[in-house]
């Protein structure tokens, strides 16, 4: 099992920045998808942004935050990153990371849950207006 820890989320106001870390127990022999979901109360889980651990291919971002958010990874330090900008009270949600060793999300124009049997237990963010 992949181990997955997510930290950084907070309460800022809307126009602010976060940055999310989320460290990775992941194997040194293998290439990874990983990604930044999120979900709010009532709401469906919805993918963020997604990226080849492997390089090689340019990140993925969903429409909504495209221009806004950043997904990055720090291959010494075993962490992921998403560097939120221009937050908007829309983005509050429980911000989960996720990998998955199969890769599919290399084939993929979408980031898709199905996608990501590794997770971690979230970190919420809250942007209020």
């Amino acid at each position: 099992q992949v181990q997955l820890v997510e930290s950084g989320g907070g309460s800022v106001q809307a126009g602010g920045s976060l940055r999310l870390s989320c460290a990775a127990s992941l194997s040194a022999h293998s290439t990874y998808c990983l990604a930044w979901f999120r979900q709010a109360p009532g709401k469906e889980r919805e993918g963020v942004a997604s990226v080849y651990s492997g390089g090689g291919a340019s990140p993925f971002y969903s429409g909504s935050v495209k221009g806004r958010f950043t997904i990055s990874q720090d291959k010494a330090k075993k962490t992921l990153y998403l560097q939120m900008d221009s937050l908007k009270p829309e983005d509050t949600a429980m911000y989960y990371c996720a990998a998955d060793d199969l890769i599919t999300c290399y084939y993929r124009d979408s980031i898709l849950s199905d996608d990501y049997r590794y997770w971690g237990r979230g970190t919420q963010v809250t942007v209020s207006s």
